[in-house]
C-alpha cells in the first residue's frame, strides 16, 4: 500500500487498518487496546503512542518489516530536550528480560498513562504470586524511561527480610554511601530532590512496615516517581494501586478452534513459550480442546503457564493437563528466583504472609469452584464454630494480599474467587488441617439448598435470573455433586440432579448430566431416588440422541413410579416415552402415551409440563398433515406458556410453529417464530434451542436464495449442537427433507469452495455472535 512520507502517524494507522479489512473495535481486540484508544490515535488526539503500543499494532495489523519501520518512524519525536532520552538511559537498572512480554498491551498503555499523571506518582501494581507484576513493571518502565531523563533505577526487595532494610537497599542501588539513622533518609532524599527519576521496588508485599518511608520520599521529591510491585497495597497517602489480572483466557474450552486459542493472550504466551521449549509444537483440531483447558485451569497466571510450556517436549498436551499438579511443583528455569521455580513456592511464600485466622479461610474457600458470594463463604466460615460475621474481616485481608480475587457484577453484588493453581494449593493445605471433609460437607449442603430453591424458579418468570445464577455456580454445583458421589451421599446426590434437570437441558450440559446420574444408578440407591435418577437420565440421553439408553431409563422410571405411585415421574416418564415412539413414527402409540402424560400434568396442575406436551400433540398433527388442528394445539400450548412465563415451553411451541408455517410456505411467519425463538434464547442462554432455531432461519434464508447466509447459519447450527451433543430434532422433524434438500440447494449454488468457506465462518461464531447475525435484519444475497 503506497504511504506518502509526512503522512501523520494517525492519518498512517487509520489507512493501515482500513487496507486490513479491519474495524476500530476489530484492531483494538487484536491488539489488546480499547477502540477509544485507537480513535484517538487516528483523529491525532494522540500524537505519540508509546512503544509498546505501535509494536502491539504493527502485529495486529500483520505488517511486514519495512511497513513496521515505516510506521514506528511515523511517531512524532519529542522536541523536548529532557523528554528525548533513549530507553536504554544512562543509571538505569531494569533488569533485561529473555523473552518478549506477551498479551500486555492494554495494562502497558494503563499504566503508562498512570504514570504520567501527577497521581500516578506512586503507583502500586498489585496481583497474586505468578500473575506477572514484577514483568509488567520493568517493560511499562523501559518504555517509559524517555520521560525519567535522570534514570530508571530497580530495586530488588525479595531477598531482603527486614524492613529497616529498604531504604540502604535503595541508597546502594543509586549508588550512594550508606550513613546512620535520619541521616541516611536525609541523604536519600536531598540526593532526589530536583531529579526526575523513576524508581522500581520490585516485591514490596513482605515489607509493608516501610512504606511510610517510600510515601514520605515521594511526598519531599515532587520530581520523583516510584512504580512498585506487592501482593497487597501499601495503603499510604498519594497511592494509585493498579490490581495486574490474569491474562484473558479463550473463549471456549468446547471445541475451540486453534485461531480462538491463538488470539488469546493467555492461549498465545502457552503456545510461544511451548514453541521455544518444542519448536514443532502447533495447536490443531487434535489439541485444541486441551489446550484452552491447560489455560483455564491455570487461570490465565503467567508464571503458571510457562512452567506448564516448557514441559511440551516430552509431555503432549492432553498428558500435560492430567498432569497440571504435578507439573506445577516441578522445577523450571535456574535463573528464576527460588520462590518462583516452582508454582508450590510462590504460594509458600504468600502463605507464609499471612495471620492464623486468614490461613484458616483461605484454606477453607479452596471448596469452591469458579467463584463464590459473601453469604457461600460465611455459610463456610461457619465450619466448626467460626462465626459468620468474623469472615468479612479475613476475607478482606485476602483480597488485599491478592490470594482473592473480586469481580463487580452489579451495584450490590460482588464475586469472590480464587485462580485455579492458588485453590488447588489452598485445598492442599486444607487437607492437611483435618477439616476437608467437614468443610466439603457444608459446601455441599449450601449448594444442594441453591439449587432447590431454584427448581421452582426454572419454569417461571424468574426463569433468566435463575438459569444465570446456576451458570456462575455451576462449577459449586459440579463439585457437590462429585462430592456426594463419592462420599456414597446417594439422597444428596438425587436431590441435586432432580433440581438441576432444566438446568442442564437449556444450557447444554446435558451429557454432564447423564453422567452424573449414570454414577448415582451405580450405586444402587433405594427405590424413590433411582426412580428421580431414572427420570432425569432418561431425558438427558434422549436430548443426547441415545434413544435406546433413554428408553432403558424411562420405562424403569415409570415401573418405580407407579409402584411409588409418584404422578409427576409417571408423567415425565410417559412423555419421554411418547418422544420415543415420535421418533420411531409410531404416531398412534406416541399420541397415546402424551395423552396420558398430559391427563396427569393437569390432574396435578404441572401446567408447565402440559403446555410442552400439547405442542408435542401438535407435531403429531403436523405429520400427519392436519396444518390447522396442528397450529391450534401448538397456539393452545404457547398462549399457556406464555402466560406462566415458562420460557422453555414457549421455546418448544415457538420452533414447532415455526416448522407448521415453514411446512404450509409461509416463511414470513416461520422467520417471525425462529426469531423471537432465538432472542428467548440469548435471553436465557439456551443453546440447544439457539440451534434448532437457526437451523430454521438457514432453511429459510436457503428457499428466499440467501445462499451465503444460509450457508453460514448452517455452519453455525453444526458448532452449536455439536457443542452440546444434543442433535434431537434431527429425530423427528417432519421437515427434514426441506432441510436436506435447501443445504444441497445453497452448497450448489454456491459451489463447493464457497459453501465451504461460509459454513466454516458460521463454525467459529460464539454464542452472542451467532444470536447478533442471526437478527440481522438485511443481508445482502449473493444470488
Amino acid at each position: 500500500m503506497t504511504q506518502e512520507p509526512d503522512d501523520p502517524f494517525g492519518v498512517r494507522l487509520r489507512r493501515l487498518r482500513q487496507a486490513a479489512g479491519l474495524t476500530q473495535e476489530e484492531l483494538a481486540s487484536r491488539a489488546g487496546l480499547t477502540a477509544k484508544g485507537i480513535s484517538a490515535l487516528e483523529r491525532g488526539e494522540r500524537r505519540r503512542p508509546y512503544p509498546h503500543t505501535v509494536r502491539s499494532l504493527a502485529n495486529a495489523l500483520g505488517l511486514p518489516e519495512e511497513e513496521r519501520a515505516t510506521l514506528i518512524a511515523a511517531v512524532p519525536k519529542r522536541g523536548d530536550v529532557a523528554h528525548t532520552a533513549p530507553a536504554a538511559v544512562v543509571g538505569s537498572t531494569l533488569p533485561a528480560p529473555p523473552t518478549p512480554l506477551v498479551g500486555r498491551a492494554r495494562a502497558l498503555e494503563e499504566v503508562a498513562d498512570l504514570l504520567l499523571r501527577p497521581e500516578g506518582r506512586l503507583l502500586t501494581l498489585t496481583g497474586t504470586g505468578g500473575v506477572g507484576k514484577t514483568r509488567l513493571a520493568i517493560q511499562a518502565a523501559r518504555d517509559a524511561a524517555g520521560l525519567f531523563p535522570d534514570g530508571v533505577v530497580f530495586v530488588a526487595l525479595a531477598p531482603l527480610n527486614d524492613a529497616e532494610l529498604v531504604v540502604p537497599t535503595v541508597m546502594r542501588s543509586l549508588g550512594l554511601r550508606e550513613t546512620e539513622g535520619q541521616a541516611q533518609r536525609q541523604a536519600l532524599r536531598v540526593h532526589l530532590r530536583g531529579k526526575r527519576l523513576l524508581l522500581v521496588l520490585d516485591n514490596f508485599e513482605h515489607l509493608v512496615e516501610a512504606a511510610s518511608e517510600v510515601a514520605e520520599l515521594v511526598e519531599s521529591c515532587p520530581d520523583l516517581t516510584v512504580l512498585v510491585t506487592s501482593r497487597t497495597p501499601l495503603h499510604v497517602r498519594g497511592e494509585q494501586e493498579y490490581p495486574v489480572p490474569p491474562l484473558a483466557l479463550p473463549t471456549s474450552i468446547r471445541f475451540p478452534v486453534a485461531e480462538e486459542i491463538i488470539n488469546s493472550p493467555s492461549g498465545r504466551l502457552f503456545v510461544e513459550r511451548a514453541r521455544a521449549a518444542s519448536p514443532s509444537f502447533g495447536v490443531n483440531e487434535g489439541n485444541a480442546a486441551a489446550v484452552a483447558s491447560i489455560c483455564w485451569r491455570l487461570g490465565g497466571l503467567p508464571l503458571a503457564l510457562e512452567l506448564a510450556a516448557a514441559k511440551v517436549r516430552f509431555l503432549d498436551p492432553a498428558a500435560l493437563l492430567s498432569r497440571l499438579n504435578q507439573v506445577l511443583s516441578m522445577g523450571w528455569r535456574r535463573d528464576l528466583p527460588g520462590r518462583q521455580r516452582t508454582m508450590r513456592a510462590t504460594l509458600d511464600w504468600s502463605y507464609g504472609l499471612l495471620g492464623e485466622h486468614e490461613k484458616v479461610l483461605f484454606r477453607r474457600l479452596s471448596v469452591f469452584a469458579g467463584g463464590f458470594a459473601l453469604e457461600a463463604a460465611e455459610a463456610v466460615g461457619t465450619a466448626r464454630g467460626t462465626a459468620g460475621e468474623d469472615v468479612l474481616e479475613p476475607l478482606g485481608r485476602l483480597v488485599e494480599q491478592s490470594l482473592v480475587t473480586t469481580e463487580v457484577l452489579g451495584e450490590d453484588d460482588t464475586r469472590y474467587g480464587m485462580l485455579e493453581p492458588v485453590r488447588q494449593y489452598a485445598f492442599e493445605r486444607l487437607e492437611e488441617s483435618g477439616e476437608a471433609r467437614t468443610v466439603s460437607r457444608g459446601h455441599a449442603e449450601f449448594y444442594l439448598a441453591l439449587a432447590e430453591q431454584a427448581h421452582p424458579e426454572l419454569r417461571g418468570p424468574r426463569q433468566a435470573e435463575w438459569l444465570g445464577r446456576l451458570e456462575r455456580e455451576n462449577g459449586n454445583l459440579q463439585a457437590a455433586m462429585g462430592w456426594a458421589l463419592a462420599n456414597g451421599e446417594v439422597e444428596s446426590a438425587a436431590r441435586l440432579g432432580w433440581a438441576l434437570w432444566v438446568f442442564w437441558l437449556l444450557r447444554g450440559y446435558q451429557q454432564e448430566g447423564s453422567r452424573w446420574m449414570q454414577a448415582l444408578l451405580e450405586q444402587d440407591p433405594p427405590a424413590a431416588l433411582r426412580m428421580a435418577a431414572s427420570t432425569v437420565a432418561g431425558t438427558m440421553t434422549y436430548w443426547q440422541g441415545d434413544y435406546k439408553a433413554s428408553y432403558g431409563h424411562l420405562q424403569e422410571s415409570l415401573e418405580l413410579a407407579r409402584r411409588v405411585g409418584d404422578a409427576d415421574c409417571i408423567a415425565h416418564a410417559l412423555y419421554g416415552l411418547g418422544l420415543l415412539a415420535l421418533k420411531d413414527q409410531d404416531l398412534q402409540t406416541a399420541s397415546s402415551w402424551m395423552e396420558e402424560a398430559l391427563s396427569l400434568y393437569l390432574k396435578i396442575h404441572n401446567l408447565q409440563d402440559a403446555s410442552t406436551v400439547r405442542s408435542s400433540l401438535g407435531t403429531i398433527l403436523l405429520i400427519q398433515g392436519d396444518h390447522d388442528r396442528a397450529a391450534a394445539m401448538m397456539e393452545e400450548g404457547l398462549a399457556l406458556a406464555r402466560e406462566l412465563s415458562d420460557g422453555l415451553s414457549i421455546n418448544h411451541a415457538l420452533y414447532n410453529l415455526g416448522l407448521v408455517a415453514q411446512a404450509r410456505g409461509d416463511h414470513e411467519l416461520a422467520v417471525r417464530m425462529f426469531e423471537e425463538g432465538v432472542e428467548l434464547s440469548e435471553e436465557m442462554g439456551d443453546r440447544s434451542y439457539l440451534g434448532y432455531f437457526l437451523e430454521g432461519l438457514a432453511v429459510v434464508a436457503g428457499m428466499r436464495g440467501e445462499a451465503e447466509r444460509s450457508a453460514r447459519l448452517f455452519g453455525t447450527v453444526e458448532r452449536l449442537l455439536r457443542t452440546v451433543g444434543a442433535p434431537v430434532y434431527d429425530s423427528y422433524n417432519p421437515n427434514r427433507f426441506l432441510y436436506e434438500r435447501t443445504k444441497a440447494a445453497v452448497r450448489s449454488r454456491l459451489g463447493e469452495s464457497a459453501f465451504e468457506e461460509a459454513r466454516a465462518e458460521g463454525q467459529v461464531m460464539s454464542f452472542e455472535k451467532a444470536v447478533a447475525y442471526a437478527l440481522k435484519a438485511e443481508e445482502a444475497s449473493p444470488a
